[in-house]
């Protein structure tokens, strides 16, 4: 399975796309999932220009409800010899719920990656990732998570932990590594303050950034999340996407806001 399967995408003409959001494209608040959108628009992006993403940026205006149709619009700004500079714009009854800047293209001068995978436990050797019932009928019964580094849900008690935390990703029956993929689970960046604080967070996500390395073929991603700062809200990290290899995939960073549940039991 691709991106473009997993995500529904549909081409009408040559720059226009469409998705209809159904539960596994959701988060659990019933509204599409953010990185499920920038992965949508970077998948458009690549079949229009018809060069891979290097970077790609979204930002979150709105909300795309739970059956919506979402209509893409692409525009290739500026074509190059190499690189290619584009838009895409995702929006519901032209309500514009997201909003993606990209650049797409190739080159020759390679090396290697200067930063290291950490060293955590092969995916089968981690335990899944537990999630409260509310957190069913959403994108989360379709990519399964396990922790790699860091406390599991129940085990947050309270007290502040490590900035760092990391989770092994992937979609069962294998989601194709592609940038759309990496939009994806890049957003899992979005629950990383939970770690760091010692309290059950939720994070909305502002943004998206994703930074694309080497495409290499893996089952399952690890998601290295780095929390920053946060100030007044509002949450600031990163995450190394590595493949099981530990080859760099490539790179997520967000803005969130970052909120304590209000009930932590």
């Amino acid at each position: 399975m691709d991106a473009v399967e997993f995500l529904g995408l549909e081409r009408h003409g040559d720059g226009d796309f469409s998705l209809t959001v159904t539960e596994k494209l959701v988060t659990p608040g019933r509204f599409l999932f953010g990185g499920c959108g920038i992965g949508a628009a970077v998948a458009a992006l690549e079949i229009a220009s018809g060069r891979p993403c290097v970077w790609a940026t979204a930002q979150y205006l709105s909300y795309a409800p739970l059956g919506a149709d979402v209509q893409i619009t692409t525009d290739l700004a500026v074509v190059g010899r190499r690189v290619t500079q584009a838009r895409a714009t995702l929006a519901v009854d032209d309500r514009d719920v997201v909003t993606v800047s990209a650049a797409l293209g190739t080159g020759d001068l390679d090396a290697p990656p200067w930063t290291e995978m950490p060293a955590v436990p092969p995916p089968t050797e981690c335990p899944r990732r537990d999630l409260p019932d509310w957190y069913r009928q959403s994108i989360f019964e379709h990519v399964e998570t396990r922790v790699a580094l860091g406390r599991r849900f129940h085990e947050i008690d309270g007290t502040p932990g490590s900035p760092r935390s990391a989770l092994w990703a992937r979609v069962p029956g294998h989601l194709t590594p592609s940038a759309a993929t990496l939009g994806i689970v890049g957003d899992l960046v979005s629950g990383g303050a939970t770690e760091p604080l010692g309290r059950r967070t939720r994070g909305r996500s502002l943004d998206n950034t994703i930074r694309v390395a080497t495409l290499a073929p893996t089952e399952w991603i690890l998601v290295d999340i780095h929390m920053h700062a946060l100030v007044g809200g509002f949450g600031q990290g990163t995450a190394f996407l590595w493949s099981e290899e530990g080859i760099l995939l490539g790179t997520a960073s967000q803005t969130i806001v970052a909120r304590v549940w209000a009930d932590e039991s």
